[in-house]
C-alpha cells in the first residue's frame, strides 16, 4: 500500500462523511459498543456508519478521530492482513489521537476478525461492515468473543419508507386521512414491486438500478469470489429459485429442472451454489417444521432478501411478491425460529414459540383460492392449537370464525406496521 495515498484517503473521508446527507434510520448505538453490520449490498450498512460518525462529531468528538476506510475503494491495492496495521500507522503519523475505526466491506481481508478483536481488546471503538454471511460463522464469532454486537442490516422496512416520505403513522387514525392514505398506497405499490433499497428512492428507472445491483452481486460476490465456472448453471438456478418462491424445492428437483434447460450440474454442486447464494445474502430459506431431518435439510422454501431483486425474474409477479414480502418481514423478526408447516395440508409460515400461523393470499376476490387457503390454515390451526392465525393479503381485511377458530385477514401494509 502507498502511504501517501492512505493518508489522503483518511483525511478525505473525514471531510466527505460529514457532508453526506443521510436518510436517518432508527437505530440505537450503544456508547461503548463495537459493531459488525452484515447485510446484502446496498442495504444501507455504510450509511449507518456515516450516521454514527456524524452523531459522534455532533456530540463533540473531533472529526479527526474518524478513521474510515472502504476496502473496496479502487484507490487501494488488494489489502492483506498486515495492511490493517499499516493503515493504523499511517493515521498515527497524521494525528496524535486515538482513532475510532470504521472499516467498510472488510470481509475481503482474510483474517480481519483477529485484527478487530485485538483493537477491541485494546479498547478502541470499532465499526465493521460486510456483505457476506460468513462474517457470522461460528469460527469468526468465536474470535470476536463477545467484544462486538452483531447487527443485521436490511433494506428499508415499510415503516421506514413511510417515515422517510413524511407519512406519520403514530396517529392511529392516519389511514383515514384521504390525502395521506392515497400517498401511502402509491408508495406501498412501489415498495411491493421494487423493494426497499435506500438508494432506489432517488431513481426513476428502478428496474435498471436493481438490475445493475444484481449484476454486481452475481459477478462480484458470486462468480468472482467463489471462482464459479458454470456461470449459466448458477444464473438459471437463481431464476428457478425466484420462480419457485413459496414452493418447497429439493436438490434433486433443482438438478432436474436445470438439466431440462441444458444446464448440467451435479447433485453435489447444488447445495454448494445454494450456500453461496445464502452467504451473499441474496436469498434465505426456511424448513418444514414437520419434515424429517433429511427433508428439512434438502427440501426448503427459498425467498429473496428484497422484492425488487425477486421481481427482476418474474413475468406475473404479484403472488410470489406477496409471499416474499411476508416471508421477509417474519424473517427479520424471527430468523431461525421461522418455519413452514406441511402435513397433508400446507401453511406458509409457522413460528412455534409464538404459536403463530401465517398464510398469504394476494386477494380475496378469487373465492376458490381464498377458501383453499382458509381451509388449510384452519386444519393446521386445529392440529397445532395456535394462538394467532393470520391471512395476509395485499389490501383486503376481515375476520373469520369457524369451528371455534378465529382468523384475522389483514392487508400487508397494515400488518407490517405492527409494533413499529
Amino acid at each position: 500500500m502507498d502511504k501517501d495515498q492512505i493518508k489522503r484517503l483518511i483525511v478525505g473521508n473525514q471531510n466527505s462523511i460529514q457532508k453526506i446527507k443521510l436518510l436517518h434510520r432508527k437505530f440505537h448505538f450503544e456508547d461503548k459498543g463495537n459493531y459488525v453490520f452484515v447485510g446484502v449490498r446496498r442495504a444501507g450498512k455504510s450509511y449507518l456508519m456515516y450516521q454514527r460518525a456524524q452523531e459522534l462529531v455532533a456530540s463533540g468528538i473531533p472529526a479527526e478521530r474518524i478513521l474510515y476506510i472502504n476496502f473496496e475503494d479502487d484507490r487501494l491495492s488488494i489489502p492483506q492482513l498486515e495492511d490493517l496495521d499499516f493503515i493504523l500507522r499511517c493515521y498515527s503519523e497524521i494525528y496524535p489521537l486515538e482513532p475510532i475505526l470504521f472499516l467498510d466491506e472488510i470481509q475481503i481481508v482474510a483474517g480481519w476478525e483477529k485484527f478487530v478483536r485485538r483493537l477491541a481488546d485494546n479498547r478502541y471503538r470499532v465499526y465493521v461492515t460486510g456483505s457476506n454471511a460468513k462474517m457470522l460463522s461460528s469460527e469468526i464469532m468465536t474470535t470476536l468473543g463477545g467484544r462486538f454486537l452483531v447487527q443485521d442490516v436490511f433494506p428499508f422496512s415499510w415503516a421506514e419508507m413511510l417515515s422517510i416520505h413524511e407519512i406519520d403513522t403514530n396517529n392511529a387514525n392516519w389511514h383515514y386521512d384521504d390525502t395521506q392514505f392515497s400517498k401511502a398506497m402509491r408508495l406501498y405499490d412501489r415498495y411491493f414491486h421494487h423493494g426497499g433499497f435506500p438508494e432506489l428512492i432517488n431513481f426513476d428507472d428502478k428496474r435498471s438500478w436493481l438490475n445493475s445491483l444484481y449484476q454486481k452481486i452475481f459477478f462480484g460476490d458470486l462468480i468472482s469470489r467463489y471462482e464459479i465456472r458454470n456461470v449459466n448453471a448458477l444464473r438459471l438456478l437463481i431464476k428457478k429459485l425466484a420462480e419457485s418462491v413459496g414452493q418447497p424445492i429439493s436438490y434433486n428437483r433443482m438438478k432436474n429442472i436445470l438439466a431440462s434447460a441444458n444446464a448440467n450440474i451435479s447433485i453435489n454442486t447444488i447445495p454448494k451454489y445454494i450456500e453461496y447464494l445464502t452467504e451473499a445474502l441474496l436469498v434465505f430459506s426456511i424448513q418444514n417444521m414437520n419434515g424429517s431431518f433429511s427433508e428439512k435439510e434438502t427440501s426448503r422454501k427459498y425467498y429473496f432478501m428484497d422484492n425488487g431483486i425477486l421481481n427482476l425474474f418474474l413475468f406475473d409477479p404479484d403472488t410470489a411478491l406477496m409471499e416474499n414480502l411476508v416471508a421477509l418481514q417474519l424473517y427479520k423478526q424471527f430468523k431461525d425460529r421461522l418455519f413452514f408447516y406441511r402435513k397433508n395440508v400446507e401453511t406458509d409460515f409457522y413460528v412455534p414459540d409464538e404459536q403463530l400461523l401465517v398464510q398469504t393470499c394476494l386477494n380475496t376476490t378469487d373465492a376458490s383460492t381464498f377458501e383453499r387457503e382458509t381451509d388449510s390454515l384452519l386444519a393446521t390451526a386445529k392440529f397445532l392449537k395456535s394462538k394467532r392465525n393470520l391471512i395476509i393479503t395485499k389490501d383486503n381485511e376481515a375476520r373469520i370464525e369457524k369451528n371455534g377458530i378465529q382468523i384475522e385477514v389483514v392487508p400487508a401494509w397494515k400488518w407490517m406496521l405492527e409494533g413499529q
